[in-house]
């Protein structure tokens, strides 16, 4: 084949292979068999190895991921990628449909679409090539995943026509691929994800694209930031355009002339979402004319011809078979639900919460019983109610046992506590839980040494107390199931190098009741070394800012304890560190924003995880807390900020965006 030859064949298997792709991925309609389809991309890819010169920046080849990037750089929107209002209730919609209608002098027509579950991004395309894709950040300022967007099969490289434009969508991961990836992820050990947007927002922020194309992303496109030359009119004409283009829209969106065809609209998808291949969590309901949309116009946060109806939790009806009671590591007894297994919000649930013996009466829920389940957040699922209605006759009403159902010791219900709780130091159930929460990524972090493999130790004798965990030998974890040369030598090399954390986690893992990992922190900052935590006295805790009387007087008790004396004698001997190894409190963080301020964060951070903003405000002398009183400083929003925002504003509270947040981070010298 001569060099004519050779580039003939190439663009004739692009433009083939492109066809095939936008067939299945966008269409989802496929022409060819897989066979076919890898053979041509084989052939393809010998080609342009032996001919790179003839290769097109749209190839299919193109799109398994390049090398890994140092980091992510900013991109500013042009046009603000706004988050929208919410509303959740029917009344909320009728309210939204009003304001809109009496806001513009014209009928008013609506397009209702499907609210995906995932990760907003825009793309940006010039004469008909793809060229940049962002996250949406903080509306104004994003990050630039143009690489790991090209993973997608979905987002054509080329549209059909040379228009220059910027389009945004929700990059999302289907079911299909969500589980896939948990399955890879727990047969490698690693933890696996909560959600599919989740999985999806972490696939396209990894810093190698070949990650993010291993992952089997999906996309649909719904907006436009910006659109030279165009002269649509209507909202519905542009997303016809866009799927004339080659772009992926979502097929389910309807345009509708009344509030009441709204409604059938929502109330339709509310039902029919669990047969969707993917998560949604709402409907987006938009003023359909383009010129209406302007008149309008917006607030401060979110465009007035817009709104986002949230789904309620979804609630399913099951049996309660039985309800089995658990110990944890500080003695609480709770019982649990054990249903028959039922369908709710994508996921199959066995187990459901019931708190407390107090709200299985108040309830008076009772085994046996037909009762309606949800799912909290969309993620844990809980018992709401028993349905009276349905009994026989043969339900069965609980009562909580005396005795510890792990130890046999009498159970107890201490003052001010709506728990029974066993309090003998020795119950095994408390002291299995107590080495999970050791070892656990928060405190002593021993990679390998999970739930299933401490039970496993625990049943076998090879641990019973902490300092157990470090007098492990090769030999005797050799002989146990499923421990091969290479597991145990990784397991042993990490809980040798767990004896060099620093104090507080090793505190937050000794399980101190009231110490929270932020306590254990401020405690190790505060002494140094655990024996000067050891002498300290009630008042010597008092006095420091984060620590209250109970905290106090729990510490206090918890290290008088001979058998917590002996322990941590045990772990010195052993050679697990007792000191503190982080920074002090800086004399920067004297003069920084942060210092002495109460700090509330809410909404979803793009640019620093949650955990990475707590810490660098607690390292600039600032408290992180969980809740907006008339005690706090400033709010930190992020996207979809919610109740908490709304509280700020009506207290008058200094309100930050992450943008703002950042930059005050960059004033302190911390890079992002």
């Amino acid at each position: 084949m001569d060099k004519q030859q050779a580039q003939t064949k190439i663009k004739q298997l692009t433009e083939a292979l492109n066809q095939y792709n936008y067939e299945y991925h966008v269409l989802d309609k496929p022409s060819v068999e897989d066979a076919i389809y890898d053979q041509k991309m084989q052939e393809l890819r010998k080609l342009e190895e032996a001919y790179p010169e003839f290769k097109y920046p749209d190839s299919p080849t193109q799109r398994v991921g390049g090398e890994p990037m140092e980091g992510f750089q900013k991109v500013e929107h042009r046009v603000p990628m706004l988050s929208l209002a919410n509303a959740f209730n029917e009344q909320d919609i009728r309210d939204f449909v009003r304001r809109a209608s009496q806001g513009t002098e014209e009928p008013i027509s609506f397009v209702c679409e499907l609210k995906i579950d995932g990760l907003a991004v825009s793309l940006t395309y010039e004469d008909g090539k793809f060229v940049r894709g962002a996250t949406r950040g903080d509306g104004t300022t994003g990050e630039d995943i143009t690489s790991n967007l090209r993973t997608i099969r979905s987002i054509p490289l080329t549209i059909r026509e040379k228009e220059t434009l910027e389009i945004r969508g929700e990059a999302f991961m289907p079911h299909k691929s969500f589980l896939a990836l948990n399955e890879e992820r727990k047969a490698n050990g690693e933890e696996p994800f909560a959600n599919p947007r989740n999985a999806a927002a972490g696939s396209l922020r990894q810093l190698d694209p070949k990650i993010a194309a291993k992952r089997n992303l999906d996309i649909f496109l719904y907006g436009v930031g910006e659109w030279a030359n165009s002269n649509l009119t209507k909202h519905s004409e542009r997303l016809e355009r866009l799927k004339e283009l080659g772009l992926k829209t979502n097929p389910e969106w309807r345009k509708c002339h009344s509030v009441e065809e709204v409604m059938e609209y929502v109330e339709y998808w509310t039902k029919e979402r669990p047969h969707l291949h993917y998560e949604i969590d709402g409907i987006v309901i938009k003023v359909d004319d383009l010129r209406q949309q302007e008149e309008l116009g917006y607030t401060a946060k979110s465009p007035r011809w817009a709104i986002a109806y949230k789904f309620p939790a979804e609630e399913a009806i099951t049996k309660l078979i039985d309800i089995e009671l658990s110990v944890g590591r500080t003695g609480v007894i709770t019982p649990t639900a054990i249903l028959n297994p039922v369908k709710v919000a994508g996921t199959t649930v066995q187990r459901a919460s019931l708190h407390n013996e107090d709200l299985i009466r108040e309830q008076d829920i009772r085994i046996g019983d037909t009762v309606v389940i949800k799912k909290a957040g969309d993620i844990i699922p809980k018992v709401v109610r028993a349905m009276v209605e349905e009994r026989t006759g043969e339900e069965k009403e609980f009562h909580m046992p005396k005795d510890c159902p792990a130890c046999g010791s009498e159970l107890v219900r201490l003052e001010e506590e709506v728990a029974l709780r066993c309090i003998n130091p020795n119950c095994p159930a408390q002291l299995k839980e107590g080495l999970i929460h050791f070892v656990s990524r928060n405190a002593m972090n021993i990679d390998g040494l999970g739930e299933k493999v401490i039970a496993q130790l625990f049943q076998a004798d090879l641990v019973k107390t902490i300092a157990d965990i470090y007098r492990l030998e090769k030999a005797e974890l050799l002989e146990l199931e499923r421990m091969g040369e290479k597991s145990v030598t990784n397991l042993l090399e990490a809980i040798e190098a767990s004896k060099a954390n620093s104090l507080e986690r090793l505190l937050f893992g000794l399980g101190i009741r009231f110490v929270g990992a932020k306590a254990a922190k401020t405690l190790a900052m505060e002494f140094g070394t655990m024996e000067k935590l050891q002498q300290a006295t009630y008042d010597d805790l008092l006095a420091i800012n984060e620590i209250g009387e109970k905290m106090a007087d729990s510490i206090v008790q918890y290290f008088q304890e001979q058998q917590v004396i002996e322990l941590l004698d045990e772990l010195r001997a052993l050679g697990v560190n007792m000191t503190y190894l982080g920074a002090k409190p800086s004399e920067a963080a004297k003069t920084s924003p942060f210092n002495g301020k109460t700090v509330v964060l809410t909404g979803k951070m793009d640019i620093y995880t949650r955990t990475e903003a707590k810490e660098l405000i607690e390292s600039l002398g600032g408290n992180v807390t969980g809740s907006v009183s008339k005690k706090t400083d400033l709010v930190i929003a992020g996207e979809d900020a919610g109740s908490k925002l709304e509280k700020a504003e009506k207290l008058g509270i200094d309100v930050w965006n992450e943008s703002q947040f950042q930059q005050a981070m960059e004033n302190e010298g911390v890079e992002s």
